[in-house]
């Protein structure tokens, strides 16, 4: 009968926690002791108790295995850093090849479009190019439809506002009398020299002074 695999979590007891962990550290010390000296190998280890106790135990030294780790650690950071770069330009590269050949693609339906290198086009794409023609056509036309259409609707608002304002300056005129002219004003004056006393003599006399007096 196989048993399945217990379930590892947290002792929940204090004292029994701490009892644990006094036999499990014994016994991590001293597989990395003994993982040091059967294996020739460099073995640091690091342990903070619940309550921040620190246990460590070095084969060497603490700090120089500490610092050969970073510098492996940065290696390997640089390493796939690197590694990381030259995928991303393969990708780039790879989708620069997919551009030019989407561009090859399009220069070559333009030229067909301007009736250029149609001698190797099947009849089934000579249709194509057709159609396609013809639906553009269709849409420049429908497009200067609009156009004329907008065109109109601008000159008949310029129109409305010129009616306006003709009508405006014709009620601003209208709302002014004419000065009369000189010759209307003579025209209009009376002459009342019958009307004046009888000494005013009105009588048009040609000559010397002393000739109207003695007359």
């Amino acid at each position: 009968m196989v048993r399945g695999k217990t379930q590892m979590r947290r002792i929940e007891n204090a004292t029994s926690r701490q009892v644990t962990f006094s036999k499990r550290r014994s016994g991590l010390l001293k597989k990395a002791f003994e993982l040091s000296v059967l294996c020739d190998a460099e073995v640091s280890l690091i342990i903070f108790s619940p309550r921040g106790k620190l246990f460590e135990f070095a084969s060497s030294s603490m700090q120089g295995t500490i610092e050969r780790y970073q510098k492996h650690a940065k290696g390997n950071q640089t390493s796939n850093k690197s590694s990381s770069n030259e995928q991303n330009m393969q990708h780039l590269k790879q989708k620069a090849t997919i551009m030019m050949k989407q561009l090859e693609l399009l220069e070559v339906s333009k030229r067909k479009l301007l009736g250029e290198g149609l001698g190797s086009c099947t009849l089934a794409e000579l249709q194509e190019i057709e159609h396609q023609l013809e639906k553009s056509v269709n849409n420049v036309r429908a497009r200067k439809s609009q156009v004329f259409k907008e065109q109109i609707e601008q000159l008949r608002e310029k129109e409305k506002l010129l009616k306006a304002e003709t009508a405006r300056l014709v009620e601003k005129c209208g709302s002014f009398q004419p000065r009369k002219t000189l010759d209307e004003r003579r025209q209009n004056t009376t002459y009342t020299d019958s009307s004046t006393s009888s000494d005013v003599e009105t009588e048009l006399f040609i000559g010397l002074p002393e000739s109207r007096a003695r007359r």
